[in-house]
């Protein structure tokens, strides 16, 4: 591996965005392990694994170290991003791996570390004594200060880009680019045309509210399905008119609106509700009186 990676001037610094990615994918592949493996006990009685969370995490926190860091100098974020820890304590110019005490340190300030600060919080949650309670003060201020002195490190990494965490900087290893980054070639065409796209998309967003789609829908089928020739007397009314021009069904309680076609009550109303400017689907008609179809005719007879 010292031979493929070269001399420490020819690697390349890892950007900070990319050590925070790093980071945050091994989080969230922390929380898909514990999650899937939880998974497996929802057969079980409620808080099997309760009282042995700690224990159970430190376990598969453990089982992941030895096929990441320990084999192969990266965590699994890392090794997605083309990333790896070098030992940043050693005075050869050459890339050099982590030494197997940097390897155990590490594991005992990760792993360790969580697991102390969980299962010391359930042993000095319950007790009473005078004793526990001093213990538990200054386990608190020991937490207290590691975070504090987390923060200062996490600034002085944004200044510098080195050693992303306080585990890092404090066993000397440092995020290296295992490959030499090629050069990023930006495609400015895709980039014009997903620009012309969302464009396009918030325009159609803005715009739609301000369409009435009922009258233009209306608007198209009387254009698409015109009726001509029709009477203007309530006999070929009645006659003719054998279904409603909105829902096409036989017209229940029969309405007409001042044009030679009817509809059904519900379906006039609930339209001019919602539209006052509304018109005639078959002859764009506007409504100027809403008035029950006088002429009474049995159904049969309109059949016939």
């Amino acid at each position: 591996m010292a031979s493929s990676i070269g001399n420490e001037k020819s690697v390349n610094p890892v950007l900070r965005i990319s050590q925070l990615d790093a980071l945050e994918l091994n989080k969230a592949l922390e929380q898909l392990v514990w999650s899937q493996f939880t998974s497996c006990f929802h057969g079980f009685k409620p808080g099997v694994l309760a009282h042995f969370e700690p224990e159970v995490k430190a376990f598969l926190w453990l089982v992941l170290w030895r096929f990441t860091v320990y084999s192969k100098n990266a965590t699994v974020g890392q090794a997605i991003l083309n990333i790896q820890y070098k030992n940043n304590l050693s005075q050869t110019e050459k890339y050099q791996s982590l030494s197997k005490q940097q390897k155990l340190w590490y594991l005992i300030f990760t792993v360790g570390g969580r697991w102390l600060e969980e299962r010391c919080y359930d042993l000095f949650s319950n007790r009473q004594l005078q004793s526990f309670c001093k213990m538990k003060g200054y386990i608190n201020f020991g937490a207290g200060l590691l975070k504090l002195c987390g923060l200062l490190n996490f600034l002085i990494f944004l200044q510098k880009g080195t050693f992303a965490t306080l585990t890092e900087r404090i066993l000397g290893i440092r995020s290296v680019f295992c490959k030499p980054q090629s050069v990023r070639q930006v495609g400015f065409e895709y980039m014009n045309r997903e620009l012309l796209w969302h464009g396009f998309a918030e325009f159609l967003i803005y715009l739609l509210p301000l369409i009435n789609l009922q009258k233009l829908k209306l608007k198209i089928s009387a254009w698409c399905l015109p009726i001509a020739g029709l009477s203007n007397s309530e006999n070929t009314l009645a006659a003719h008119c054998k279904e409603c021009s909105l829902c096409g069904e036989w017209p229940t309680m029969p309405h007409t609106i001042g044009c030679s076609h009817v509809f059904c009550y519900y379906c006039i109303k609930s339209n001019y509700l919602f539209d006052m400017y509304f018109t005639c689907p078959k002859c764009s008609s506007e409504v100027h009186s809403l008035q029950p179809l006088k002429y009474k005719m049995e159904m049969t007879e309109l059949r016939a």
